[in-house]
């Protein structure tokens, strides 16, 4: 069963929840191979970012994502590795995903890019984390970014975060 719900906080963009929500089924479906999915995706501003930031990592300012895995709290769900195995894929997600727009407008003009493709590339680096990828160190980094990068090329499609593809 996949239950994948989006709620939309902030106000700096118009974004269509039913978009987001169609991108998170289509990952986790599609291109994850994910049996079972209970995530909530939370699209908020840079002070509810920041706030969650400095709460639950002790750090100073926005961030781009932040994902809580409430998998481990299912005593019955089978621990992911980490580093992630190239044959070893979780069967399910559960968790919360945080995604900064202000963030996606900020490092867009940065990396001449559109806030909506880093929005795509925060919910897919989110879900990563979720599948037990990790950017800690350098090799695992790379790792991620490499799936990322893949990823957010075969997901982005410009008017998905407008409207919900037909």
């Amino acid at each position: 069963m996949t239950v994948v719900v989006v709620r939309n906080r902030q106000q700096t963009r118009k974004v269509s929840a039913a978009a987001v929500r169609h991108l998170v089924l289509t990952l986790c479906t599609d291109h994850l191979g994910l049996s079972t999915t209970s995530l909530a995706i939370h699209l908020v501003g840079g002070p509810e970012m920041a706030r969650l930031n400095q709460h639950f990592l002790g750090h100073h300012g926005p961030t781009d994502v932040i994902t809580f895995d409430h998998t481990s709290l299912d005593p019955d769900s089978p621990s992911r590795p980490n580093p992630p195995l190239a044959h070893s894929r979780p069967s399910r997600l559960e968790g919360e995903v945080f995604v900064c727009i202000d963030e996606a407008i900020r490092q867009a003009r940065l990396f001449g890019t559109s806030w909506r493709s880093e929005l795509v590339r925060y919910v897919v680096h989110g879900l990563l984390h979720l599948c037990g990828y990790d950017d800690i160190d350098p090799p695992a980094r790379r790792r991620m970014k490499r799936k990322e990068n893949s990823l957010v090329r075969q997901l982005y499609k410009p008017t998905w975060m407008i409207a919900p593809p037909v």
